[in-house]
């Protein structure tokens, strides 16, 4: 039975499963009855964040753009276009032990491509969660629903796990940011062009 975890709330991932190492992080939502001509896609990604709360690369951003991390750490498993079906719209493996030292965290997202163009925001957004799968005993242990939070923001830091006195820890964030991946991008220190 996984933990159901509120925002704000922080959970210990390695202290009381130290041979916890590779964890599967799925993201879902539905889309609200909208009749707006197209399709939303929502995009998760991943930012590999240092001591100063910044990337340390550029390379540090895993996405649909860039899949898989060069340490081999974190991997997105592909961009869902509809978001369509039940479960998971998107998943990201990543491998705790692969993790460069001096990453301190890795902060999950969920934007919505081309929110402008598209006229699409969070607040069309329903059942948005995250879960994590410890996928070496293939059992869910943690999910957080998003609630219903959201109105015109057009990209959400869902979750972070972090560096915590020589563990892993999990944070429930929850927080909605407007201008999308562009505004994630800047406030983790990403060049866009």
């Amino acid at each position: 039975m996984p933990i159901n975890l509120r925002k704000g709330q922080k959970i210990d991932l390695t202290k009381g499963n130290p041979a916890l190492k590779h964890l599967m992080v799925g993201l879902g939502w539905d889309v609200n009855k909208y009749d707006g001509g197209m399709d939303f896609d929502l995009d998760a990604s991943a930012f590999l964040i240092g001591a100063n709360g910044k990337v340390r690369k550029q390379e540090d951003f895993v996405f649909y753009g860039n899949l898989q991390h060069e340490s081999g750490a974190v991997k997105h498993m592909g961009d869902n276009l509809t978001g369509e079906g039940d479960g998971d719209d998107e998943q990201i493996q990543v491998d705790l032990s692969l993790i460069p030292d001096d990453v301190m965290k890795v902060v999950f997202t969920v934007t919505i491509y081309d929110s402008d163009v598209r006229r699409q925001n969070f607040g069309q957004v329903s059942n948005a969660f995250i879960r994590i799968v410890d996928e070496d005993k293939n059992t869910e242990f943690l999910h957080y629903d998003l609630g219903e939070d959201f109105s015109i923001e057009t990209a959400v830091v869902v979750g972070e796990i972090y560096r915590y006195n020589g563990e892993w820890k999990f944070n429930a964030i929850g927080s909605g940011f407007n201008g999308g991946l562009a505004a994630l991008c800047a406030n983790y220190g990403i060049e866009v062009a």
